[in-house]
């Protein structure tokens, strides 16, 4: 008889992720290109449309590069300054213990234009300092090449990831990083979340869709080139790197129906399929026969060239990572409240409880989620984002008391601890946001999901001066002790 597995793994990966441009500022320094998350402005809630303020058009840009939004914020532009302040926050990152840190490389510090024939060195030599700086203190480097920034000229030129010719710049991007640092890192994931390209596709892939006969089919067709780089990725890692370990990345929504009406059911279940299409890809290597419905339905034709098939299939991820933050229900016949997420909504489940931005907290949906994906795939699993978004008070004497951020993390690491007894394979977990960054979604400061508090203000205002939280110390003990005490 098997013996059940109790606590987490010895090795287990304890960490944080960020973004490139959530978090680095210096926009415009050292030879960096613009890129589509420096086109993203600050919106205040109350003009935001669907929650967020996410997607830009081509007039909105030619407006901005000719100097018409001058009293515009671009907040993903400024960060918190990681650029200049990473020696500092990785310092605070290794004094809580962190096995990993997961960050992206912003494709515009090496190849500014995205189709430049030569690298930028001063960007490469960025990157090879944080590294360093990581390894000094024994952190393993978790790396994304394409987190929500393309070039803002392959946008420009080529509409981003709907025009095929993308596919060849990303695999020269990343072969040139992968020969790079080759000895500093070994786990990469090539698109973060990269099923938003059909939710928002100027987010996942630089592509403008106001002028699309069918949008819809714009959206999968850059997906499709997505995998395709992808596939091709994974293949260059595995020739270059040494034992190292490629994983796609998937924005899991688990959909549950709003009742047992069977209409609820089937369409819970139309959603699930969705959105687990883009890991059917990736870890199968094929498109599901179910999708063959959904693209009828849709007036959608995928557009493959001889060989892609074939590519999609010999080059699989190693593993399987993912973001989560909350599960979604369904109804066929929606009344009532709705309730808020990460790109999409749903209705409300009466049984859960919600952030300070509407988002249901589901801590027992990450077990679902863990268990549904490793029946699945049968592949190692690792949680790359999970957090709360929330506001912190910093008080008279400069403590910020978060025990609401305690609970979140302490009740979904229990449900993680509960999925690694039923069987999951679980490589590790970085919480999101492990120091305050700029909200993907909203390009808020306020919505905070860090252990360290930076000193800055939806306005731009602030000293960027880091401060722990109570957290802070809750999370280091809960490393040190491999997660045991939760406390």
């Amino acid at each position: 008889m098997t013996k059940m597995k109790n606590g987490f793994p010895e090795g287990f990966l304890w960490g944080g992720a960020t973004a490139a441009n959530q978090v680095e500022g210096a926009y415009d320094l050292d030879g960096k290109g613009l890129t589509t998350a420096d086109m993203v402005r600050f919106i205040p809630k109350e003009k935001r449309k669907n929650g967020h303020a996410l997607d830009v058009t081509k007039a909105e840009i030619d407006a901005i590069l000719a100097g018409q939004e001058t009293d515009i914020r671009f907040p993903k532009r400024e960060g918190i300054d990681f650029y200049h302040h990473y020696k500092e926050d990785i310092a605070l990152f290794a004094e809580m213990g962190f096995k990993t840190f997961r960050l992206s490389i912003a494709w515009s510090r090496i190849f500014p234009n995205g189709d430049d024939k030569e690298p930028n060195e001063a960007g490469l030599a960025f990157y090879d300092a944080v590294f360093d700086e990581l390894l000094k203190y024994g952190i393993e480097p978790l790396v994304t090449l394409s987190h929500y920034e393309t070039p803002l000229n392959l946008t420009l030129k080529y509409n981003g990831w709907a025009d095929r010719r993308v596919i060849g710049f990303f695999t020269k991007y990343a072969e040139t990083v992968f020969k790079r640092y080759q000895d500093k890192v070994k786990y990469w994931l090539t698109f973060n979340e990269i099923n938003i390209i059909a939710i928002s596709p100027y987010t996942g892939g630089g592509v403008l869709t106001e002028d699309a006969k069918n949008k819809l089919e714009l959206s999968f067709q850059a997906g499709h080139h997505q995998f395709v780089a992808s596939a091709l990725a994974t293949k260059l890692a595995h020739e270059i790197i040494p034992d190292v370990k490629v994983g796609c990345m998937l924005a899991r929504m688990a959909t549950y129906p709003a009742t047992n009406n069977p209409d609820d059911i089937l369409l819970a279940q139309s959603i699930n399929q969705q959105n687990l299409f883009f890991t059917d890809v990736q870890a199968r290597g094929e498109y599901p026969s179910y999708m063959e419905r959904f693209f009828s339905d849709h007036d959608i034709t995928i557009q493959k060239e001889v060989g892609d098939d074939e590519i999609l299939k010999e080059h699989t991820v190693d593993f399987i990572s993912f973001s989560y933050y909350m599960s979604l229900s369904a109804s066929a016949n929606p009344a009532g409240q709705t309730a808020g997420g990460n790109f999409m909504g749903g209705v409300k489940n009466e049984y859960l409880e919600t952030s300070d931005w509407g988002w249901q907290i589901d801590p027992k949906g990450l077990r679902y989620t863990l268990n549904d994906f490793y029946t699945r795939y049968e592949l190692p699993l690792f949680i790359v984002e999970n957090g709360l978004g929330a506001y912190d008070t910093v008080t008279a004497d400069g403590k910020i008391h978060d025990d609401y951020r305690i609970d979140y993390l302490r009740k979904h690491i229990e449900q993680m601890r509960e999925a690694i007894a039923d069987g999951v394979d679980l490589m590790g977990y970085t919480s999101w946001g492990p120091i305050d960054l700029i909200s993907a979604s909203t390009s808020e400061m306020s919505k905070r999901y860090g252990f360290i508090y930076v000193d800055k203000e939806d306005d731009g205002s602030g000293t960027l001066k880091r401060s722990k939280k109570d957290s802070f110390d809750w999370y280091k003990k809960v490393i040190a002790s491999n997660g045991a005490d939760l406390d």
